[in-house]
């Protein structure tokens, strides 16, 4: 009994996989920014994604996070976190 691998799919799979991180985090960023909480639109202007990371680039940041305002009770990163994990899971079932 032998096994034959097709090379091209497997490499085409490798390189799917190396996509994971990128097209992950840009949704999370997206869902990060969404519910970040609205006043006069600071915060949400200074959210972004960039390649892995999603910066909060204003100083009150942390506190919106931990929860310090009604519309982000849960803050953040809690529920950016959910997504993550769902949308790896979701494309690792995709490969």
């Amino acid at each position: 009994m032998g096994v034959k691998v097709n090379s091209r799919q497997v490499q085409r799979m490798f390189d799917d996989m190396l996509d994971i991180p990128k097209d992950v985090m840009q949704k999370a960023g997206a869902h990060f920014k969404k519910i970040t909480p609205y006043n006069k639109g600071n915060a949400q202007r200074n959210t972004f994604t960039v390649n892995t990371t999603i910066k909060a680039n204003y100083g009150y940041a942390g506190d919106l996070d931990a929860g310090k305002s009604r519309q982000a009770k849960d803050g953040m990163s809690g529920p950016t976190i959910k997504v993550i994990e769902t949308e790896i899971n979701n494309e690792i079932k995709r490969l």
